[in-house]
């Protein structure tokens, strides 16, 4: 397993795809952010990856860390809402482990996703069970780490599980009230909805999955 690499072509294509992803579940995103807060999610992920897009090409000549602090600057800058200093603090803390580095192996990897969770847990002041993105990605980069690590999994496989633990903690919060947002107002009436950060988190660590080699 400690052979495994995962080179800078895989991340490129991964954020490629999300661009895709985040025009594709646009309307989804905007749905189930219409009914506990104020339905931009989907519009403002969709904004931010197409400044990414618009400057992808002229970014693939830098190392693994400055392609994805750029498009986390890029998200930060461009979205609104709380996605913006989440989703855009999550890029640029991401390849800070791997700085200056065209390939990294898999444990790097894991360093790199607990590092972008980590921001989005202290930025948000959010911690499992308040109905957020933490909901997905805290259970997912924990399971993550222990399929590699205890469980002997292979990467990919790793991941896969990784990418199950995360839609299954935005299938958590659809029963609960939210602790923390918006719809942190509706109180019980937040009940029965999906958070769409949450959504959008559990999608985009598929992508990461069904890029793997």
């Amino acid at each position: 397993m400690s052979d495994y690499i995962l080179d800078k072509a895989y991340f490129i294509g991964v954020i490629e795809d999300l661009v895709v992803l985040a025009e594709e579940k646009k309307d989804y995103f905007i749905q189930l952010d219409s009914a506990i807060g104020d339905g931009d999610h989907g519009m403002n992920l969709s904004i931010g990856f197409r400044e990414v897009n618009k400057n992808l090409e002229q970014w693939k000549t830098e190392d693994i860390n400055t392609i994805f602090k750029n498009s986390g600057t890029a998200l930060l800058d461009k979205v609104g809402g709380a996605a913006g200093p989440l989703y855009g603090g999550f890029f640029m803390k991401f390849g800070l482990p791997v700085k200056g580095k065209e390939e990294v192996t898999f444990d790097e990897f894991i360093e790199m996703m607990e590092s972008g969770v980590a921001i989005i847990e202290k930025r948000g002041k959010a911690v499992v069970g308040d109905k957020t993105m933490v909901d997905t990605l805290r259970p997912a980069v924990d399971a993550l780490r222990k399929a590699y690590k205890e469980e002997g999994l292979s990467p990919k496989d790793a991941m896969k599980k990784a990418a199950e633990v995360g839609a299954a903690g935005s299938d958590s919060t659809i029963p609960i009230i939210a602790k923390k947002g918006r719809a942190m107002r509706l109180g019980e009436r937040a009940i029965g909805h999906r958070d769409p950060g949450s959504a959008s988190s559990a999608a985009i660590l598929e992508v990461f999955y069904k890029n793997m080699p």
